[in-house]
């Protein structure tokens, strides 16, 4: 599930005023495997580029690779 479906069911979630526990482990799963791949995606870029500290310009390609950025 991408960060976009993500973010659909919450805010329909949201607006019948309440989560159930499961549903706020599940986000909380879901988010952490993003950002996790996003960070190895993200780590990659600062490898290839010859650096070992991650800078912004690494998220935004790692993002565009993805296609996840318009």
């Amino acid at each position: 599930m991408g960060i976009e479906q993500l973010h659909e069911v919450a805010t329909h979630a949201y607006t019948l005023g309440r989560f159930q526990s499961s549903a706020v482990a599940a986000f909380q799963e879901a988010a952490e495997a993003y950002l996790v791949g996003l960070f190895e995606d993200t780590n990659l870029c600062a490898i290839h580029a010859k650096r070992v500290t991650i800078m912004p310009k690494d998220i935004q390609l790692a993002r565009r690779i993805r296609g996840e950025r318009a």
